[in-house]
């Protein structure tokens, strides 16, 4: 274990949260896993990553199954759904120590706001955007395709530079994991440029049943998803956010390169849990409508992907 360095606590221990609590465990940080349904396989069993950069690792680890068992820790990277922030925030404050250090690593626009206000005044929130090719494939089992960054940006707290030095740490801890990590000076036009890749692919996995490749294969998808993308960036420089010049088709370069993957959203639709439309979709719908600019086909594709989800959802 690293001296002199804070204990992190992981929140949502799934394909996000495992992945990441796992590689900083493995490089000697204390680091504390809080789980719900999978805890006592991962307290047998510890967390397994297969991943094709790192090799397959698999490590024992601090779990526990409420956050009232766990030490008071000074990071809290927040794997979880935005879906569930809710029923998080009391979870979070409880396992939070003086002047803790909250991180959602989380999609889509609004998510900090959401929490802010359940959070103490003492506590730093700051965003986490990961970019990763990552998926939960049993209890405690996680498998990691390609990539792997975090870009952290500060969000509110009591931090009298504006959370300049937070971040810098933040980035710390990741780099010293092994994991590529930027600083973020502005996390809300961060946060729309994230969506540029997550508003197409995630939306039409969905509701294509379609994976990258197949996506990328066919001539309509791959128009879809630049018009998809050609909107989202409209959107952001109506909110006050230019996107860097030729973003968009950046990553549909860099997609193009990836191995074959299914986004979050459709793991989460095979499984029948609530879709994350409100914070992908709806939010930044309703920033861009406010802002004077429509966006249709982002319109289109989130009415359809309601109209799924409220189908799997009991009723």
């Amino acid at each position: 274990m690293h001296p002199h360095t804070p204990r992190i606590g992981i929140i949502g221990s799934g394909a996000i949260g495992g992945f990441y609590g796992l590689m900083l465990a493995r490089a000697g940080f204390d680091v504390h896993f809080l789980l719900r349904s999978e805890y006592e396989v991962v307290r047998e069993q510890g967390v397994t990553v297969e991943s094709a950069v790192h090799g397959n690792l698999q490590i024992k680890v601090q779990a526990y199954a409420s956050a009232a068992d766990m030490p008071p820790c000074d990071w809290l990277l927040v794997g979880a759904k935005a879906t569930s922030n809710d029923q998080l925030a009391p979870l979070i404050v409880q396992a939070a120590a003086p002047g803790a250090k909250v991180v959602l690593l989380q999609n889509g626009l609004g998510v900090e706001e959401q929490l802010r206000p359940a959070l103490r005044s003492d506590m730093h929130l700051l965003g986490g955007l990961c970019f990763i090719c990552v998926n939960r494939q049993a209890p405690g089992v996680v498998r990691h395709q390609a990539l792997g960054a975090v870009n952290l940006g500060y969000h509110s707290g009591p931090a009298s530079d504006g959370g300049a030095a937070l971040v810098n740490e933040g980035v710390g801890l990741f780099r010293a994991a092994g994991i590529d990590s930027q600083a973020m000076p502005d996390l809300a036009q961060a946060r729309w440029q994230k969506l540029v890749w997550n508003v197409p692919y995630n939306g039409l996995s969905v509701l294509l049943g379609a994976s990258t490749t197949p996506l990328m294969a066919d001539s309509h998808a791959r128009a879809l998803i630049q018009a998809l993308m050609a909107e989202v960036v409209q959107g952001a420089a109506a909110c006050g956010h230019v996107l860097p010049e030729g973003y968009a088709e950046h990553l549909f370069q860099v997609t193009e390169r990836m191995p074959d993957y299914w986004p979050s959203m459709y793991h989460d639709h095979v499984h029948k849990r609530p879709l994350e439309l409100q914070a992908i979709y709806a939010e930044p719908l309703a920033q861009a409508r406010a802002a004077g600019c429509r966006l249709p086909r982002m319109e289109m594709l989130y009415q359809a992907l309601a109209f799924i989800d409220r189908g799997a959802q009991p009723r």
